[in-house]
């Protein structure tokens, strides 16, 4: 198998879930049935890196919650949400930008990240990602979702970038 180094080297675009990804995959809910979620503001240099290196980032989650694209505008990332077929709503997304599936990683926790990080090139997974997710990642951080395991998968990107031909 070749090294993770080398699966990056073509790298274009860097894509991620949400809940339990950029989240600690809790929700707060107060009495008005309102939603929010925990983030950790160190992701947000992280993805600088990378559209500094010109990957292009996105988010694809199955969650439709205004939290999602009020992060993701914060971000200045684009936003795939509502997605019951992430492989679906991820193609459509690299096709519109004439990227491959081979040219993208993917950034997931839990099994209905599976179907598109086993089309990715350089699939991923937060520390406390479930089982079946940690077993089909090429990368497996060290940092739970929410506490800055997006920022760390950006530095290590980066790292893997520069240390290839």
């Amino acid at each position: 198998m070749s090294s993770p180094g080398l699966l990056v080297s073509g790298l274009r675009c860097a894509a991620f879930d949400f809940d339990g990804v950029f989240t600690d995959n809790a929700v707060y809910v107060d009495q008005a049935g309102h939603e929010t979620v925990r983030c950790s503001r160190s992701d947000g240099l992280g993805l600088a890196m990378l559209r500094e290196r010109g990957i292009e980032c996105v988010i694809v989650s199955t969650e439709r919650n205004p939290v999602v694209s009020a992060r993701c505008k914060k971000l200045n990332v684009d936003c795939l949400q509502g997605c019951d077929d992430k492989v679906a709503a991820l193609g459509a997304y690299l096709e519109s930008r004439g990227v491959s599936f081979a040219e993208t990683s993917f950034l997931g926790n839990d099994i209905n990240d599976l179907d598109v990080m086993n089309c990715c090139g350089f699939p991923a997974a937060v520390a406390d990602a479930a089982p079946a997710v940690a077993a089909v990642a090429l990368w497996r951080g060290l940092r739970p979702g929410g506490h800055g395991a997006v920022r760390e998968f950006c530095e290590e990107l980066c790292a893997m970038l520069a240390r290839t031909p």
